[in-house]
Formats: C-alpha cells, structure tokens, sequence
C-alpha cells in the first residue's frame, strides 16, 4: 500500500526528478515507511512506500527488472500462487513482495497480466523496449488512479492533491462532473472529476501510452447479473457464499503485519471476526469508534460490538471521541479528500484511522456488503415499483436533487442538460443483467460505491498510512453474489444470505438489529455550531466570489435547514457547504 506518482514527456522532452517532489510530499502521508524516485528519459516515477509485505529493502520501489520499471500502490491478495506458478514457468525472485510479482507477470503474459491479478491495485510500468507506459487499476477501482493528459504528456498520482501540485494543472470546474456529484450523492463516475483537467482511469481498465502521444484504452473485466443455467437450492446458494467469503477473508490476511478488523458492531464486521476465528484466528485486533451521546441519539454502538468481542476474545480498542472534538477537526478530513464526499462519517472514519494507525498498519473493513448483498433501504422500494420508467424508478429514489432543482441551485454558466438522468438510464439498460433489480445492484457495485464509500476508506485510512481491506468487495465473491436472485437477497429486511450465515456465529441481536449507520451526532443534527460552520462557509468571501452556486437558493438552505434533505436522508445544506469548503481546502490552497 503506497501512492505512485509519474510523468511522462512526449516528444523526447526530459522527465525530471524535481516534478515528483512537490506530488510526493502531497503523498507523504500514505505511504510513510520509505521514499523512492526514479527517472530514463521521456519516464519519471516516484512512490511513497507503506511496506507491508516483504519489510526489507527488497521491496524499495521504483522496482526495476531490467527495461521494466514500476510503482505500485496496493495488494495482489493471491501473490503466494502467483509467484509458485511464476517460478514453475523459469522466474527467478529477488524479493518476496508482491510488486514483484506484477513485473514478473507483466513479462510473462504481457497485457493479460491483470487477468490473473487478484486485489485492489493502480500501477504503472514502464517498458523501455517497447517504449510504452501501462496503466492499470483494479476492478472496483479500490485503488485511486488519477491523471493529467495534454499535448505536452501524461502525469498520474495517487491523489488529485498530488496532481495540483505539481503545477501547471487548469482548475476549471467541469460542468457534467458537477451534475453528477450532485445528483449522485457525491458520486463522479470515472473518467471525469470536479476539474476538468483531472481524470481518473475507469475500474477493470488498462491504459497504454507511448512518447509520442498515442493513447489506447481498454476494459480487461466486466459483471454480469445472471441466473446460472442450472438452478441452485437456497442451501447451496448459502454454502457458495460462504466458500467465497471465507476465501476473501483468508487471502487478506496475507502480510508481513498483523492484520486487524474495523469492527463496528454492524452485521458485516462482526461476520469477518467470525469467520476469521473459524479460519484459526486468534487474539484478533479489532477496533471500535464511539462519540458522545446526544438527548436524540446514541453516539456508539459499543453495545453490540462488545458482543463480538466477548464471544471471540479479540484483542479490542475502543475509541471514544468526544462531540467537541468532531467539527474542529473536519477540515482535516477535507484536506485528505481527493474529491468532494458528502458523507459526514467520513471525519469518524478519519478519526478512527488516527487511533488505529498507532497499533497497527492492516486492517479489514466491511465496506461493499450492503451494495452487493441489497441491504439499503432503497432498494426493495425500487423492487416494488414495477411498472415506472427505468429512470424514474431510480431516480425518484436515490438522486439527490432532480435535474430542475440542479439548474435552480447552481450559476447558470454551469448549466448542461440532464447528463446524468442519460448516463444512469444508459447504464441500467446494459445487457448482462436479469433484472431490473440486478441492474441496479451491479451499477452500484461497479460504479457507485467506487466513488463512495470505497473512495472514502481509502483516503480516509491511507491518511495516516493504515491499509484498508474490503473482503467484500473480492470480485470473486461479487461474481458469485450475483448469480443469486434479488429477491433471496431483499428477504429479511435485505442482506438475508449474510443473515443466514450469522446464525449460531453471531449473538441475535447484532444480526436482528434495525441497520445503523456511522453515529455521528455532532454532524447530523444541522444546527448550533454545525449550521454556523456551513453558513461561515458558504457566506464567507471567496465563496461569494466564485458564485458556484445561485444566492436565492442558499438562502432557502439556510432559513430552514431542516426541511432539505435528499432521497436518502442527506442535508442539501451540507452538500452545498461541503463543496465550497472541499474547493476552498484543496484547489483554491495551491
């Protein structure tokens, strides 16, 4: 787990070492362990390192194999095989690190490389042979990858900080990235972001450039949402998920470290720590955040995470924050954003990741279940409403505004058509899928939740260089999952087959238990000092200025913000606050 950073120059012009620093320093904080800078010609690589697998010196990256060169940020799970079937195929090793093994795989089947790569990963290699530089990032986009591209070359880093810094970048917003995060609860697809000089590689894609400009894109891997042939039993559906989570599990606890779980309480963490001890697991460490409790709601949910840690004796870290310390320490959590994320749990998730880095640098987290398992409200809405448009039947409940509100809220200098009503109902008409239901869980698993809460633990996490593993987002599991039908997902108030496997490993009232969401009191109530944060910075200065947003429709927010929430339960005022400051923080700083 690292951050990468490259450039290359077109047209012979000289890469030069002094370009990576100032993108390193932004870089510093993922990868503390070790520094490495790089240059041939045209090629300039620079890698901030967390040294995970394969301590020593051995694993220094850039890494070199005679005319490749590579950075690497983050874990080929099944390196272990890899390297065997390697090695039985004439490669020698110099290391015991899994970056090695993406050259070595690189030489042995070229582009199809990534076929047999197995976990979250953006890396480059350069091939002074062929003189070509490939790109590639992991199927769910685990890992981050962004890019700037014009006439005179290509740089990429690990985070859009990293990109401003290095200069020479165009902060100009780009409107249809605007639409969508907007629309999609911060969600931009790939390959746009706010800027528009800013790219990122889209998940389960490579691409190739060459020094004179040529560029080549392709798709290594795609999902489908389809019955099997031949039909299984609801005995055999459990079994097969439990095959395929057990794996997951078991493949993420490879490293050099010991490896921790984020334990929140809910359903999904407390499965991992289950399935870890059956996996022989023992003194497992696991970690907790709770906050101070509000008259309206509870501030922790220790009470079930206790639970778990009572039946499985781990080795437990309970964190508890007080509210006064949550608001002050926002725009730390800003800072590390690469792209603007509305979710207030995102500082928890930083704040969580502060404490558990003292401890231990892996841990598991159970991010990706609820998209892949149905267990959000709004699905079995959308189940329900047979009959409405295909868009509508979406849109009507999860956008966060609709487009006609969109073109009330924001300057009109920043006004497109509906883009992302076309670009959701393009992507819920793809073939591959049975259902209608089966179109949405696999967009929302190849799409929304890349740039939501995935995003979100990466860079919360990797901010104080704590590496993040997401089982349930294996994608031989997600493959699996879904062959199963939605309605066997939807049953039992949604996740059912992760339910069913709970029984007898998990105490009742942690698997019965109403869905929480991260307690955050102290930034879900908007008022008292929350509200005059979002009001200093939406009626300070610079923001007037910049005019990204139509007065009349902040003054709405703002006199009752309250009575503006999303589909799914988002403040419209903090959307709007968040942005501004994200803008403020991250482009306007540099």
């Amino acid at each position: 787990m690292c951050g990468i950073c490259g450039d290359l120059r077109f047209n012979g012009a000289p890469a030069l070492a002094q370009t990576m620093r100032p993108m390193l320093d932004k870089l510093a904080r993922r990868g503390p362990d070790d520094e490495g800078i790089w240059t041939q010609g045209s090629v300039a690589f620079g890698q901030r390192r967390l040294s995970i697998i394969d301590l020593s010196a051995a694993g220094h990256q850039p890494m070199l194999d005679g005319e490749l060169s590579l950075v690497f940020n983050g874990c080929i799970y099944n390196y272990p095989a890899l390297r065997q079937q390697l090695e039985s195929l004439g490669h020698r090793f110099q290391s015991h690190s899994d970056t090695e093994i993406i050259l070595k795989g690189y030489r042995q089947w070229g582009l199809d490389c990534v076929q047999h790569f197995e976990g979250m990963f953006a890396f480059a290699i350069w091939d002074a042979v062929k003189q070509t530089l490939f790109l590639c990032r992991d199927r769910f986009g685990i890992k981050p990858f962004y890019y700037t591209l014009d006439d005179q070359g290509i740089r990429f880093a690990s985070s859009s900080q990293a990109l401003l810094a290095s200069g020479c970048v165009d902060k100009t917003l780009d409107p249809i990235a605007l639409h969508h995060l907007m629309t999609l609860h911060a969600v931009v697809p790939a390959p746009r972001t706010l800027l528009q000089s800013i790219r990122k590689l889209e998940p389960a894609h490579w691409m190739m450039v060459k020094p004179d400009g040529k560029v080549e894109k392709r798709r290594y891997w795609s999902l489908t949402a389809q019955r099997p042939a031949k039909p299984v039993s609801e005995a055999e559906m459990l079994e097969g998920t439990l095959y395929h989570l057990k794996n997951a599990i078991k493949k993420r606890m490879n490293a050099d470290v010991p490896v921790g779980v984020l334990l929140s309480g809910g359903l999904d963490s407390s499965l991992i720590v289950a399935l870890l001890a059956e996996l022989g697991a023992s003194h497992i460490p696991t970690f907790s955040i709770g906050f101070e409790d509000t008259p309206e709601e509870m501030g922790s949910e220790f009470e079930y995470s206790d639970q778990i840690v009572a039946r499985y004796a781990t080795d437990h870290h309970k964190i508890l924050v007080p509210n006064d310390q949550v608001l002050p320490r926002l725009p730390e959590a800003v800072a590390q954003m690469s792209e603007p994320m509305v979710a207030q749990d995102a500082v928890a998730f930083y704040l969580l990741s502060e404490q558990v880095s003292k401890h231990i640098k892996v841990v598991q987290s159970g991010q990706g279940a609820d998209e892949v398992f149905g267990g959000y409200f709004w699905y079995p809405q959308m189940q329900a409403a047979e009959g409405e448009e295909t868009l509508t039947r979406f849109a009507s409940r999860y956008f966060d505004r609709t487009h006609e509100e969109w073109l009330r809220a924001v300057n009109p200098r920043y006004h497109v058509g509906d883009v992302t009503g076309e670009y959701v109902r393009t992507m819920l008409s793809q073939a591959g899928a049975d259902t209608y239901l089966d179109q949405v869980l696999r967009f929302d698993a190849t799409t929304l939740i890349v740039d939501d809460p995935v995003k979100r633990v990466d860079n919360m996490t990797m901010a104080w260089g704590l590496e993040a593993r997401t089982p349930f987002m294996d994608h031989h599991l997600i493959e699996y999952a879904m062959t199963l039908p939605p309605d066997f997902k939807l049953r039992d108030e949604g996740k059912y087959p992760l339910k069913a496997l709970s029984r007898g490993r998990l105490p009742d009232s942690v698997i019965d238990r109403k869905k929480g969401y991260f307690p955050m009191p102290a930034l879900k109530f908007v008022r008292g000092a929350f509200f005059d944060f979002m009001a200093d910075i939406l009626n300070s200065r610079v923001a007037r200025e910049r005019g990204l947003f139509n007065r009349d429709y902040l003054d709405l927010l703002l006199s009752a913000p309250d009575k503006h929430y999303t589909a799914i339960l988002g403040s419209k005022l903090w959307h709007a606050a968040l942005l501004e400051l994200w803008i403020q923080t991250n482009v306007d700083a540099v």
